[in-house]
This record gives C-alpha cells, structure tokens and sequence, in this order.
C-alpha cells in the first residue's frame, strides 16, 4: 500500500495520477494549507524533515519514505510499471526525450511560475499595508523584465514541440506527460495558453483520461490561479 501525503493545490495531484495509471492501491492522507500563509502545515515534517509534498511511504517496505516529485514518479514506475507501459523503451530515442521532460517540469517549467506566484503575493495580506504599494511596484517589475519573457520562451518552446506529436515524449502518453500537466494548469489557471492550441489539446487529452479524472475526485479539484 502506498500512502500518499496529499497538500490541496499542489504537485501531489500528479502523484495521484500515476497510481491511477498504474491502478496501484494507495490511501491518501490529505494536509490542508494554512489560510493565511498558504504553506504547508508543521504536521508534514512528521513524514519528511522539510515538510513540503508530495511525499510517499511506502507501507509495504516499512514506511520507506520518498519526497520530490521526480524522484516518486521514477520510484512508483520502476517499482510498478514492470510492463513498461508509461515509460518508452531503454535506450530509444522516445526515453531520451521522456527523461528531459520528467526533469524539465521541475527543473525549468516551475521556478519561474514559483517566482510569479511569490511576487505577486507582495501587493496583498499579509504583507503589511504600507509596503504594499512598494511591494506591487516591485513586483511589476520583476515581471516586465524578467518573468514574462522567461515564462513566454518557455511556452513557446512547448507549443513548438507539441506541434509534432501529442505528447511530450511522442506518440505515446508516458509518466512525462503527468509531470509536465502541473507547469500547464498553472498557466492555464492564470490564462497564460491564450493562443496556444496544442497547450490547451494535451490537457483537453489529459482532462479526459480515467485515471486523471479518478485523481481528481481522489485529491479534489485543481485551483492553482
């Protein structure tokens, strides 16, 4: 059994989807955010000492913990995915691209998101009133100058890439596909694929698979704007 420690809002959805894919029993153990911080409770470090999800124990290995959302896909398809159905073929050029992807999603896709979500919070409580004005001014440009365009190149270049194949990896949907939904919903939640048709088909394609839409009702729905 797998137990999922499960943040509302956050990259554990993607942890979810995979077990689902793989149709591995888990039970998920669900952390509410703080309503004024929105960061994770004290409670998660009881799992892992940075108290950050996603995270898993593994029950049926003595509570083997593994956190980092990399790292737990890699885990779940090497210990679950003996058929190889949501990783290509070692050695193919199809597992080249499969291992940039998986690793892109958090390695490039997310800081800059991260970057907007933060900044953008400096213009609101609980910044205090005064600096407010201070902090939006600061914000704003942190965003013209450097976060727009880091996060344009970067949808650019996906669209560019789905323009050849459905999904990430090629013709196949794989576990780099479920990685990289996270970076897209956030930008969708923002409106950030206005004008990117093949961004908006791989989640329409994603939106409809089964197992992504048990995850859902297993993690509740995505709210990331």
């Amino acid at each position: 059994m797998i137990k999922v420690h499960h943040l509302e809002n956050s990259r554990s959805q993607r942890v979810l989807w995979l077990l689902e894919e793989l149709g591995v029993a888990y039970k998920v153990v669900t952390y509410r955010r703080d309503p004024r911080t929105k960061l994770a409770p004290a409670s998660l470090r009881a799992v892992h000492p940075l108290g950050k999800s996603p995270v898993i124990t593994d029950e049926s290995r003595g509570g083997r913990v593994v956190a980092e959302s990399g790292a737990i896909i890699d885990y779940l398809i090497e210990r679950f995915d003996t058929q190889e159905r949501l990783v290509p073929e070692a050695g193919s050029e199809a597992r080249e691209r499969y291992r940039f992807w998986l690793h892109h999603a958090e390695g490039s896709a997310m800081p800059p998101l991260v970057m907007r979500l933060v900044f953008a919070s400096l213009g609101r409580p609980p910044v205090p009133a005064l600096a407010r004005p201070i902090g939006r001014l600061f914000a704003r440009g942190v965003e013209q100058q450097f976060l727009a365009p880091q996060i344009r190149l970067l949808t650019d270049y996906w669209e560019a890439e789905l323009e050849h194949a459905p999904w990430f990896t090629g013709e196949a949907f794989t576990a780099a596909d479920i990685q990289m939904s996270f970076p897209l919903l956030a930008l969708e939640a923002g409106r950030g694929l206005v004008g990117y048709p093949m961004l908006r088909g791989f989640l329409e394609a994603c939106r409809l698979r089964p197992a992504y839409r048990r995850a859902v009702e297993a993690g509740g729905e995505f709210s990331l704007s």
